[in-house]
């Protein structure tokens, strides 16, 4: 490996400085303010973000924390739960995904959680399943319309799950189009703008809901993704952002 290869921890003594990778050409955006402040409070919880550099150049990251604290809709007690891995495309193809994945079970085993568990995705938004099965996770369990839960358990654990309660989940807004919306995604803040607009030109009835900590992206998040969502006349619409155009097809098609 490149000796010009390190792995940063970022904490709250120096994520003003380095930053958390995503979004970093944009420091004095709403989103990056949002997601930085979120931080500031979610490092207490144990909530980890490591930053791969090349040569002094980050290219990749991981963001992970125990499953108690965890911003995503899964039940995995005493597990680790990754919320994003991601590394830069020229980066890719050097084992810099393996690195970061394995710097967290290192703190996983270190911690005495009963193994790791990411949710996944054929979709975007999400890290697909492909670097996980390499490194002996597992699926445990599925949800519509894209998801799956990879586990690396350490014994005889029970493995983690999906709730099973999604269609409900999304019942509870209501009609018209409901976002839902919280801080731990810097990109969120321009997917809320956009599915605002999208609603106001045409005509449709909106909200914005606000996830305000981990509980209730677990017991309210209409998808496993939890942080966004968009729910339209009480049906979940997408887990992601969607560009103004395809709102539009998407809203355009659904039943009223």
């Amino acid at each position: 490996m490149n000796g010009d290869v390190e792995i940063a921890t970022v904490d709250a003594t120096n994520v003003a400085k380095r930053g958390f990778f995503c979004y970093r050409s944009k420091r004095k955006s709403e989103g990056y303010r949002r997601k930085l402040d979120w931080l500031q409070q979610r490092f207490a919880e144990g909530m980890k973000i490591k930053i791969l550099y090349d040569s002094g150049r980050p290219v990749g990251f991981i963001e992970y924390v125990p499953a108690e604290f965890a911003w995503r809709a899964v039940n995995a007690s005493s597990y680790m739960v990754i919320h994003c891995v991601w590394v830069s495309g020229r980066a890719k193809g050097k084992g810099y995904g393996s690195r970061l994945l394995n710097d967290c079970i290192d703190d996983a085993r270190n911690t005495q959680r009963h193994g790791v568990a990411m949710v996944t995705s054929s979709r975007i938004w999400l890290a697909g399943k492909e670097l996980f099965l390499k490194h002996g996770f597992e699926p445990v369990d599925g949800a519509a319309p894209s998801f799956e839960l990879l586990v690396k358990k350490f014994g005889d654990a029970p493995s983690p799950t999906f709730p099973q309660d999604w269609d409900e989940r999304a019942r509870r807004y209501g009609p018209g189009l409901t976002i839902i919306r919280s801080d731990q995604c810097p990109y969120v803040d321009d997917a809320v703008n956009t599915a605002l607009d999208t609603a106001h030109e045409m005509g449709v009835e909106s909200q914005v809901v606000e996830l305000e900590n981990c509980q209730d992206v677990q017991d309210s998040a209409p998808s496993p993704y939890g942080v966004f969502s968009l729910v339209y006349n009480g049906t979940l619409l997408s887990y992601h952002y969607e560009i103004k155009k395809d709102l539009l097809k998407l809203l355009d098609t659904q039943p009223t």
